[in-house]
């Protein structure tokens, strides 16, 4: 178990306590989130539905989307089938599948508030469940306006980082370094990062975690309209001084990421988040050049390029 060297702070805490990680699990995911399990909450979960809704991909919201509109009208259209197809007025169907298709098709009607006419319901019994359906239709496409609207309105910083942190010469001496950009076109202004080192030492015979704010070439800027490269410079002061790819390895190290940014199309702060393992690192290399200027003078720079490194001979 290593010793941090230099002069850095080692009392900074993220809120993961002081037990230090085993069989290299990631304290931070790459896309953000925390990568810990909690345990003793109910099966059922209420609380957590629109929260969940809010922040799950659009893939899966979409589907979650789909089959619970798909499953309310197949619950709709049993309840129709069961009173008897001969209180859906319309319905000329002959086989019980087709039958349970007019009943499917009657609820997908209902539901909507749509109401075609060709099939219309009969009898008290099925005008209260059509009456039903259509308050809980009322209800049900509120709700996904609501969270169609929080989703895009939400604001959010949408990053691309580089696959490694790369170890460079960096004036005198060598640097840690990663580079990130905007994957969108809207304008980031005031960004701020902080850069934590999470690694195992010893202390007192015992080995324990400790986090380490490393200090950073530049830790701000005003506006990220191309590539940022963040530098973490290798000083004396650096805890990081000394230590090889093995060192970083055995004692587990990972750098976690925090990003803050103004976002002037919605006129909120946005934040985003990463982490680098020791096994991300790539020592002696350097990154390739992804900005250029074309022949009006005018900056570019290639986005898909943005984890590309050569070796260093």
């Amino acid at each position: 178990m290593i010793k941090l060297k230099g002069k850095a702070n080692v009392d900074e805490d993220m809120g993961f306590g002081k037990n230090p990680t085993t069989n290299n699990q990631r304290l931070l995911n790459k896309d953000g989130s925390s990568n810990v399990r909690r345990k003793g909450l109910p099966f059922f979960k209420p609380h957590e539905a629109y929260n969940s809704l809010i922040y799950m991909s659009w893939n899966r919201f979409w589907v979650t989307v789909s089959i619970s509109y798909i499953l309310i009208n197949l619950l709709f259209a049993t309840i129709y089938f069961l009173l008897g197809m001969e209180h859906l007025n319309g319905s000329v169907s002959l086989t019980p599948l087709t039958k349970f298709a007019d009943a499917f098709f009657f609820s997908a009607q209902t539901i909507a508030t749509v109401g075609y006419g060709h099939l219309s319901p009969s009898g008290f019994i099925t005008n209260i469940v059509a009456a039903l359906e259509s308050f809980i239709g009322l209800l049900t496409f509120a709700l996904a306006t609501g969270l169609l609207y929080g989703r895009f309105s939400r604001p959010t910083a949408k990053m691309v980082y580089s696959e490694k942190i790369i170890v460079a010469p960096y004036q005198d001496g060598k640097a840690y370094m990663f580079r990130l950009a905007n994957l969108r076109s809207n304008q980031l202004i005031d960004l701020e990062i902080n850069v934590m080192l999470s690694i195992n030492i010893s202390e007192n015979g015992k080995p324990t975690r400790r986090f380490v704010q490393l200090e950073l070439e530049r830790k701000a800027i005003q506006l990220l309209t191309l590539g940022w490269t963040i530098v973490h410079p290798i000083t004396e002061d650096s805890p990081l001084y000394g230590l090889n790819k093995r060192d970083l390895l055995d004692s587990e190290a990972e750098f976690v990421i925090f990003l803050k940014a103004f976002d002037d199309a919605f006129s909120q702060n946005v934040h985003s988040r990463t982490s680098y393992q020791a096994s991300e690192i790539v020592f002696d290399a350097k990154f390739d050049q992804i900005i250029k200027t074309d022949e009006d003078g005018v900056f570019s720079i290639d986005i898909s390029k943005v984890s590309d490194y050569s070796l260093l001979n």
